[in-house]
């Protein structure tokens, strides 16, 4: 079976799916390695490296989708403009394995499913614990979390960390993070290894002590949050009338603060709004916010995707794919996701698919010609299929990632 790897051909895109210590394990399991030439480059993984791990390097994206198994970064709905090229190439059996955005670009998905090509979206491996290894979402918000804390530090015309020094004492910088999934989690242990004072908040109060462990102060809100958690973790989407006591609240907590880090997205909708243009107002001259659900709206009023909005003396960064800005460690997670994921659908040598088990089933999205996963073919207005079981809607704080949306898209 020969598996290949695509160059990646988003703007901005940096990463890989496959690194070079990632071809042995197909080799060992029977496998044929192709790498389209360059396509690790700008994550620094040159094609000597891959022709040195045993793989083959091949010219272009038109030879790579001659093989069986195809994996990137991103496909469909995660890159539309790629799309109108890779379908004419796509082939009754062949497997598509990468991000895919498929609640935010479902008929880029159905129009997968006419080829007759098996498409995964790893955005949807199920948070169950023998899946950890393969979840891209984690692995992405984790690096998403890391990256928004440093931006936010370059921005705030402050130092993070309490200093003693013999011109006086400088005050530590004050961090609010919204949003306690994965990304807001590392983005909580950033600031405070960087030396800041963090706060943070959850809709769900079950996350307290993780923030608490990682040295942040937990927001409570009066706010009647029983319902807020849903199926693997996540936090639900609520009604507008939650949204909008939560926005009062909140300001109040944002004005105290020098940088704001939001997370909060819901994949496949538009973001919910938490600090609104008053809030912002109400913040000190050259405070940050840092929006990681821009993409889809943002959580803040005045965010705009990947732009810089300087207002009310306020900088407002609304960044939509920070995994690709640190491309060497993101490519090495991806890849670890990617290989572990492969392994699953691996059975001697062969990709063989039990659409009996739940990370299977969960993460393909087109088969026999049809959408097979049961939200989209809500979404698309498609009739149940027979045996499709659904899957609960579930949506973290997030994700991204990119993602990935491009953070990776719940956080």
């Amino acid at each position: 079976m020969k598996i290949a790897v695509v160059k990646e051909t988003f703007p901005g895109e940096r990463r890989v799916a496959l690194i070079p210590s990632a071809i042995a394990p197909l080799l060992k399991a029977g496998c044929e390695v192709l790498v389209q030439s360059e396509a690790g480059q700008s994550a620094g993984f040159l094609d000597a490296d891959y022709e040195q791990a045993g793989a083959q390097i091949i010219a272009d994206r038109t030879a790579a989708f001659a093989a069986d198994v195809v994996v990137a970064v991103r496909f469909a709905g995660a890159d539309p403009d790629s799309l109108e090229h890779d379908l004419p190439q796509l082939r009754e059996g062949q497997i598509l394995i990468g991000s895919v955005d498929p609640l935010g670009h479902p008929e880029s998905v159905a129009r997968v499913a006419e080829t007759g090509a098996a498409l995964f979206g790893l955005e949807l491996i199920p948070r169950i614990t023998r899946a950890q290894s393969m979840d891209v979402l984690s692995s992405m918000a984790t690096i998403a979390g890391y990256r928004a804390v440093l931006l936010g530090a370059l921005e705030l015309p402050k130092m993070f960390p309490l200093m003693m020094t013999a011109a006086g004492t400088l005050s530590p910088a004050r961090v609010f993070v919204i949003g306690a999934g994965v990304a807001g989690l590392q983005a909580i242990a950033t600031a405070r290894r960087l030396g800041a004072v963090v706060q943070a908040y959850d809709v769900r109060p079950a996350v307290r002590e993780q923030c608490e462990s990682l040295g942040a102060k937990f927001v409570e809100l009066p706010l009647e949050t029983g319902d807020s958690e849903g199926k693997g973790g996540y936090a639900k989407a609520m009604d507008e009338s939650f949204y909008q006591r939560q926005r009062q609240l909140m300001s109040e907590v944002v004005a105290e603060n020098d940088v704001v880090v939001t997370t909060a997205a819901i994949p496949g909708k538009k973001s919910p709004l938490l600090i609104t243009e008053d809030a912002v107002k109400g913040m000190q001259p050259g405070s940050v916010i840092v929006d990681l659900a821009a993409e889809r709206g943002g959580n803040c009023e005045l965010s705009q995707p990947d732009q810089r909005v300087d207002v009310h003396g306020v900088t407002i960064l609304g960044p939509t794919n920070l995994p690709a800005e640190v491309p060497n460690h993101a490519s090495q997670m991806y890849a670890k996701n990617v290989i572990t994921f492969l392994n699953h659908l691996l059975k001697d040598g062969e990709i063989q698919l039990d659409l009996s088990d739940e990370i299977t089933r969960d993460t393909l999205l087109t088969h026999d010609r049809q959408v097979v996963q049961s939200r989209l073919r809500e979404i698309l207005d498609l009739p149940p299929l027979e045996n499709n079981e659904p899957t609960e809607e579930s949506a973290e704080e997030p994700a991204s990632e990119s993602g990935s949306s491009k953070n990776e898209e719940s956080n």
